[in-house]
């Protein structure tokens, strides 16, 4: 039996957005589109995916069972679409990077100096963003391909792979503030102090402790801050290392520094063509 790929889509974004309404928003079409698409996959496997008798669509158990199918479904299609886009060998005119600053320059810039020489005809943009900015902007489009440390959960309608090299993140503090002349810091000792935290604009409520807080989007305006004596911050060590002017100091505090994985992330409803297909494979093939 066939199943049609809008209806296999709509079920997913239903489950991921939690409404049959949510889902058509994302997808862009109206809300009895999507639960039409719904009931005839529903008529299709003779089962309700969905338990309406509640105010938001529920799975049921059926459903459940499955979701995983239909996931995999979806997984080997875009990967027929990564094939298809590589045999053909189309070049996309324009091709828009997003990357986050806690990856080390060093890893990108050979690859993008490759890139010109391969691809010397394509309009090229970089942007730097973080967390959710970066899934924002490959969702929208306005990327097509970003770099971003891993996150807990990602939405249907993208597709990420993990890179083989990570980045060292550590807490960070003026070395004239009291706290740099201690041998060990206590978390909540920490919390006392002000926190310069990384709040993206898509999720601005992010907060680490609950201590006074400044914020920004930007890993980079948060180094200037410490350097400022402002507070203290988590930062890649790369990025003080090479930018940090040698007036910060890391602080010795229970779990830290961590090693943050990193992926890379592209659209799957609107993939990449091979100017960004090129870039991923090149990203993916890097070692530490």
């Amino acid at each position: 039996m066939q199943y049609s790929p809008e209806s296999l889509d709509a079920f997913l974004q239903a489950v991921e957005t939690g409404s049959f309404s949510a889902a058509a928003r994302k997808l862009k079409k109206s809300q009895s589109t999507i639960s039409t698409a719904i009931a005839n996959l529903e008529a299709d496997l003779g089962i309700a995916l969905f338990d309406r008798q509640s105010r938001q669509p529920v799975l049921t158990p059926q459903g459940q069972r499955v979701l995983p199918y239909v996931q995999s479904i979806i997984a080997a299609s875009e990967r027929l679409d990564e094939v298809s886009v590589r045999l053909a060998g189309n070049i996309e005119p324009r091709l828009s990077f997003v990357l986050s600053d806690l990856w080390q320059t060093s890893h990108h810039e050979s690859i993008l100096k490759r890139f010109s020489e391969r691809f010397p005809d394509i309009e090229f943009e970089c942007l730097i963003a973080e967390d959710e900015d970066v899934i924002d902007l490959i969702q929208t489009g306005r990327a097509h391909v970003g770099v971003l440390r891993v996150q807990e959960r990602y939405p249907v309608d993208v597709t990420v792979a993990r890179l083989q090299v990570g980045a060292q993140m550590a807490i960070y503090i003026h070395k004239q503030h009291e706290l740099a002349s201690l041998q060990w810091v206590e978390m909540e000792k920490l919390h006392t102090f002000r926190q310069l935290c990384l709040k993206t604009y898509k999720d601005p409520t992010r907060n680490m402790g609950g201590g006074p807080v400044w914020s920004s989007p930007s890993l980079l305006m948060l180094l200037e801050m410490a350097e400022q004596g402002f507070g203290w911050g988590i930062l890649p060590r790369w990025l003080v290392e090479q930018f940090g002017h040698g007036v910060l100091q890391e602080l010795p505090v229970a779990g830290w520094p961590q090693h943050i994985d990193v992926d890379v992330m592209w659209s799957n409803k609107e993939p990449p063509g091979a100017a960004g297909r090129w870039i991923i494979d090149r990203l993916r093939e890097q070692q530490a």
